[in-house]
Formats: C-alpha cells, sequence, structure tokens
C-alpha cells in the first residue's frame, strides 16, 4: 500500500475535530465512551484517515480497559510502533503505516497466542462489517 501524506491543515478539514485530535496530534478518547470499545460485529476495522485495514474482529477481545482492545493487527505492516515517553512513563505507541495517524498504544498483558494488547481509539477506526 502506497505511503499516504497530507499537510496537517488538510487533515483538519476532512476529519472531526476528536478524529484530528487523536489521530494527527496523538490525543486519547475517554474510556468507555468510544463507539467501538463493546462492539461484537464481525468484521474489519480500517484507519478512519486514510482506510487501510488494520484489526479484524476475530482478533478483538473485552481487555475491560474501555477501548477496543486486540491481540494482533490484520498484517504486521499494517501498523508502526514507536516509543512514547509523554505522561511521564514510557510506552509504545501504535501508528498506522500508511497514513502515520495516531491509533493509541500496544501493551504486553494480552492474551494468547500473541501476549499483547493492542488498545485503540474507536475515533481512529472504521468498522466494515462482514459480508453475511
Amino acid at each position: 500500500m502506497d505511503k499516504l501524506e497530507k499537510p496537517l491543515e488538510a487533515w483538519r478539514e476532512e476529519l472531526s475535530d476528536q478524529q484530528f485530535h487523536v489521530c494527527r496530534l496523538g490525543g486519547t478518547e475517554r474510556a468507555f465512551t468510544g463507539e467501538y470499545y463493546a462492539t461484537k460485529t464481525p468484521g474489519i476495522y480500517h484507519c478512519a484517515c486514510c482506510d487501510a485495514p488494520l484489526f479484524d474482529s476475530d482478533a478483538k477481545y473485552d481487555s475491560g480497559s474501555g477501548w477496543p482492545s486486540y491481540f494482533q493487527p490484520v498484517d504486521d505492516q499494517a501498523i508502526a510502533s514507536k516509543d512514547d515517553f509523554s505522561h511521564g512513563m514510557h510506552r509504545i505507541e501504535v501508528r498506522c503505516v500508511r497514513c502515520d495517524a495516531h491509533l493509541g498504544h500496544v501493551f504486553p498483558d494480552g492474551p494468547a497466542p500473541t501476549g499483547l494488547r493492542y488498545c485503540i481509539n474507536s475515533v481512529a477506526l472504521k468498522l466494515k462489517p462482514k459480508a453475511e
């Protein structure tokens, strides 16, 4: 997939205020408020900014954190990670490889088979339900 680059002002015009704050400025939505934290609809979660496929509902689980959580992305090449030292702590930030949108963070306390918990902001995602 080709890299998508746009000026910040172009993103500001295309995204909602909350999407812009989270995806382009690295913000976080409040726990238990996002559209997808409790969703059980089968489908693929795509990047809200560029439509790249990121997570399959088969990898989604209830972590109790208040954000949608997944134990793996649809493809290891879909997600980029980097160290995040904000808020006085060390975390691993995850971003969409295609458009560099901030998605959330990954933690080493998830279930098998990966042991990872991708804790993702709902506003950074767009669910495309699977055809029945």
